[in-house]
């Protein structure tokens, strides 16, 4: 297949409230990457909504930089250093990730902290695929098939050889997800969402006995890749690693599954759909717990804890945004009907939770 450019992901003009100081930013890289001699252009990744993504592309180097927002206060959740250490760590034992140039702590430069990783070009395959990038039923499985085998790998990785196991909390990570996203929508909730009450008592008392524990990315998509343009059935890399820790598992996937969009799924799902998992070729979400399970050498997992904890957690995310826009603090119009999105997951968890009784 020929691709041209336009597959390519690439960065628009940057906001102008968010620009920086290039040239601070060039002298510092300097002394990781000596041959840089000129200005980079500069361009701004749009999408994502927690840190700020820029491409900085010198005659010598192709580079991304990685900033949390300006006037971020919570530094737990934009820890850029936390991010590049990740991501360093892991390069040895999981290779799709992006090479690290480094970290700089020094908010002198541009207003926060930072770190700048090499580019990886290629195709990012957002709702749908870029257009010229047509792929064949068989196609379009072997890039499912190849997705799940990065998920594989990662959990597979010996998270103590690679030295991170002390970037989660261990023992009881399935325990303080629950009670950490059940109370995040009691405070987000609002009088027009359902009370979920019926749910956070389900998850509560059908906790699985026992469990894993691996190095999670936790956020694991389509859109969280990087395929190469010559042969967009092949992963170059996997980006976004923010919210990684030591976690289970087999909560990862009901995670994953719950963005999952299939092919014959309902109308409210279809328009929630944010990845090409409609495609025809592309498994479902039964066949996706089937082939990791296999592989993963799983015997007689009952999914279903983990589907309904994935969708509640979706639903509180939903609703942690519809939040913000109810009260005022966020006038996008994309958010207004948000509040139809938690009934709806609801009344998802609920199926499936009538489904184990």
């Amino acid at each position: 297949m020929s691709t041209t450019n336009k597959v390519i992901d690439q960065g628009v003009a940057v906001r102008e409230q968010e620009q920086f100081d290039v040239a601070a930013v060039t002298q510092w890289l300097q002394n990781k990457l000596p041959e840089l001699n000129d200005t980079p252009t500069l361009t701004q990744f749009p999408g994502g909504a927690s840190n700020w993504t820029y491409r900085l592309e010198y005659s010598t180097a192709d580079l991304i930089l990685r900033r949390p927002p300006a006037g971020t206060k919570a530094k737990s959740a934009h820890n850029m250093q936390r991010e590049h250490d990740i991501q360093l760590m892991l390069k040895k034992y999981y290779p799709v990730v992006p090479k690290m140039v480094g970290y700089c702590a020094d908010e002198s430069l541009i207003g926060s902290d930072f770190y700048v990783m090499e580019r990886v070009p290629g195709i990012i395959p957002r709702k749908n695929m870029p257009r010229g990038v047509e792929l064949s039923e068989q196609q379009v499985r072997e890039l499912c098939t190849n997705m799940l085998d990065q998920l594989i790998a990662l959990h597979k990785v010996d998270y103590r050889m690679a030295g991170l196991d002390t970037i989660g909390k261990g023992e009881g990570y399935i325990d303080r997800q629950v009670k950490g996203w059940c109370d995040r929508y009691r405070r987000a909730k609002t009088w027009n969402v359902p009370s979920g009450k019926k749910i956070m008592q389900w998850l509560e008392a059908n906790k699985p006995t026992r469990e894993m524990l691996c190095i999670t990315h936790n956020d694991f998509r389509f859109d969280n890749l990087v395929l190469n343009p010559d042969n967009p059935t092949e992963i170059l890399a996997v980006l976004d690693w923010e919210l990684a820790t030591i976690g289970d598992p087999l909560v990862e996937l009901g995670n994953m599954l719950a963005y999952w969009v299939q092919a014959d799924d309902d109308r409210v799902a279809k328009a929630t759909r944010r990845q090409p998992t409609h495609l025809e070729g592309m498994l479902t979400r039964d066949e996706v717990i089937a082939y990791y399970c296999e592989k993963m050498g799983f015997k007689d997992v009952d999914m279903r804890f983990y589907q309904v904890f994935g969708l509640f957690r979706l639903s509180v995310i939903a609703q942690q945004i519809y939040y913000r826009y109810y009260h005022k603090q966020t006038r996008n119009p994309a958010f207004k009907n948000f509040w139809f999105v938690v009934h709806y997951l609801h009344r998802r968890c609920r199926k499936l939770m009538r489904a184990s009784a």
